[in-house]
């Protein structure tokens, strides 16, 4: 049977590509075979891929919050759009959990002109910028012009001295984060110019997707619980992640959920993030 991608592309279902992505949520094998059959027995010549996702979405709801908004983890950071603010943020989360300090958008002055950077973090002593590459496209990839771009940059403020976490600060690596994926001739590139990349699902094992499941670091756009208006009130708090309104009512209530929803919400959390 054929399906069509969100790029136009037409592909053969993928039946083992679809159970895989279920069993990634946490839901059980019996609860992913029932899912499959369902979707199995609604679905015909040319559907969307994103009318499959959909069903996908809505079954696993009915079985549990966390697995589906486990399952929404991709389109969750895509709400994290659509200027990418709120993405340069999450990145900076996911350093500060390894224990990197972190600041964002900060304006510094290179050798030639000034440049906006999105975020910055230091490690033992070793300061890095990170370039963030939003897309809300889902098929969208970044291309070698944004690390050759990205790389003229770093090369113009790595040559002077900043004000950053201390005085006479020297900015020695360079990433670069998408939410999307890079094309080949973009990691051939960085490879050869000593950049570190990080997507969706890349570096194999460390990427996006690995390092947000292995520590439970959830963009906040991931629960069922909220409405997209909820959700962009709390990014403007400041809350970023799940996992920071296990234990905050304060902010849930200044959105003004009610006392039943607060505990719905935090309970959804609370299983998502493994707290429960």
């Amino acid at each position: 049977m054929k399906v069509v991608k969100y790029s136009g592309a037409i592909v053969d279902f993928n039946r083992s590509k679809l159970k895989h992505s279920l069993l990634k949520s946490g839901a059980s094998p019996d609860i992913v075979d029932n899912v499959l059959q369902l979707i199995e027995s609604e679905i015909y010549e040319g559907i969307s891929t994103k009318r499959i996702y959909k069903m996908a979405f809505g079954l696993l709801k009915k079985t549990s919050n966390s697995h589906a908004a486990r399952y929404n983890l991709r389109e969750a950071i895509r709400l994290l759009g659509p200027a990418g603010f709120f993405f340069e943020k999450f990145i900076a989360r996911l350093f500060a959990f390894e224990h990197y300090e972190t600041k964002v958008n900060l304006i510094l002055w290179g050798k030639c002109v000034s440049h906006e950077v999105d975020v910055l973090v230091k490690s033992n002593d070793v300061i890095s910028m990170v370039e963030c590459k939003f897309h809300v496209g889902r098929d969208a990839t970044t291309d070698v012009k944004v690390p050759m771009y990205i790389l003229s940059r770093f090369n113009d403020l790595k040559e002077k001295k900043h004000e950053i976490f201390s005085r006479n600060d020297v900015i020695s690596k360079c990433w670069i984060a998408t939410n999307n994926r890079f094309t080949s001739d973009a990691v051939d590139f960085a490879k050869c110019s000593g950049l570190n990349l990080i997507c969706w699902d890349y570096p194999k094992g460390n990427n996006l997707k690995n390092k947000i499941d292995n520590r439970q670091l959830y963009p906040i756009t991931c629960l069922t619980t909220l409405t997209l208006s909820e959700k962009e009130k709390l990014l403007i708090l400041d809350v970023i992640l799940v996992r920071e309104i296990i234990n905050n009512r304060e902010d849930l209530e200044k959105i003004g959920l009610s006392p039943n929803r607060i505990k719905n919400v935090i309970k959804e959390a609370s299983e998502l993030c493994r707290f429960i």
